[in-house]
């Protein structure tokens, strides 16, 4: 059975910092590229960031670079985005998506969330407040 659990969400100041898991299982993960996603209240989803896993290259939407970091542990089937420097607008539900049927082991250079992915996680909430 294929999984993807998001963790590490949470209520955080602004200026502050979080990490989140994907963890997979059920399927090879390694092989597969990996993204995160989020979605606000009344906003279109939005793809944030995106590790490839033959080269592990990385890809960052424009409003997170520089504050957020994607990294793998192919050992834990485990994806991680280090957070940073979070804002109010950072709030929002996030979670992780893989297997794209386009491009299983690369992301797209023209931002983390061109590609359609066929598995996703449940997400976990994060809230930047005061």
């Amino acid at each position: 059975q294929v999984q993807l659990v998001e963790s590490g969400g949470g209520l955080v100041q602004p200026g502050g910092s979080l990490r989140l898991s994907c963890t997979a299982s059920g399927f090879t993960f390694d092989y597969y590229a990996v993204a995160w996603f989020r979605q606000a209240p009344g906003k279109e989803r939005e793809g944030v960031s995106c590790i490839s896993s033959a080269d592990r290259r990385t890809v960052y939407a424009n409003s997170v670079k520089g504050r957020f970091t994607i990294t793998r542990d192919n050992r834990k089937n485990t994806v991680y985005l280090q957070m940073t420097s979070l804002k109010s607008e950072d709030t929002a539900i996030y979670y992780c998506a893989t297997r794209s049927p386009v491009s299983p082991r690369y992301c797209s250079n023209s931002g983390p969330g061109i590609y359609d992915y066929d598995y996703r996680g449940q997400g976990t909430q994060v809230t930047v407040s005061a």
